[in-house]
């Protein structure tokens, strides 16, 4: 059983493809477009192989809920491959609900092979690198404000990287302060876009 946050997190994912308009694709295939943003950060991470063999975890583990996914396959280079075979099958709500498995189950399994931590800060850097889009979708003010929070905190990392090429006798020091400073900013943006209301 996966934690409710990690299909929260998919939500605020698929969300954000859509909004973001990346790709000519229907808004259905979202779920898509999230893997194929990932794909070369993970590989950068596991390699080709490693990335593959996650893809298609997750793709097996979302087909016991979602059969449709049957005719989507995962090729040598991690692309997905079957979407032209998918749409004449599959109505629009059973494609998105699919997506939204698909999604569900490859964050499980990369909090399961590379931690929280990293997982985050990759979805963050890679998926969600600007969390305005999270005021924009109506939030609640409180949210606004933990957002705006986050933005002080990257700045203050920023600052203190700078600090630490000044000062060589404590750069070190004031690189990992930094690096938490920013760890710690990535967690509350995520925080933000999983506790505040969800997408429809």
């Amino acid at each position: 059983m996966l934690p409710p946050q990690t299909r929260d997190l998919a939500l605020r994912l698929l969300a954000h493809e859509n909004a973001a308009g990346k790709t000519s694709e229907p808004t259905e295939f979202a779920a898509f477009g999230v893997c194929e943003r990932l794909r070369q950060p993970l590989i950068m991470l596991t390699g080709v192989a490693g990335f593959r063999s996650l893809l298609s975890r997750a793709l097996t583990l979302a087909r016991a809920e979602a059969p449709s996914l049957s005719a989507v396959q995962v090729a040598a280079d991690g692309s997905i491959q079957g979407l032209d075979e998918l749409r004449p099958q599959v109505d629009a709500d059973q494609v998105r609900k699919a997506g939204i498995i698909l999604i569900t189950q490859l964050l499980g399994l990369l909090v399961r092979v590379v931690g929280e931590a990293v997982t985050l800060q990759l979805v963050t850097s890679e998926i969600l690198p600007d969390f305005r889009f999270l005021s924009r979708s109506g939030i609640p003010i409180g949210f606004e404000a933990i957002v705006n929070e986050v933005d002080s905190l990257q700045g203050v990392s920023a600052r203190l990287e700078k600090l630490a090429e000044q000062y060589p006798p404590v750069t070190e020091a004031l690189m990992t302060i930094s690096g938490n400073v920013l760890n710690t900013a990535t967690v509350l943006a995520v925080v933000a876009a999983i506790k505040s209301p969800k997408p429809n």
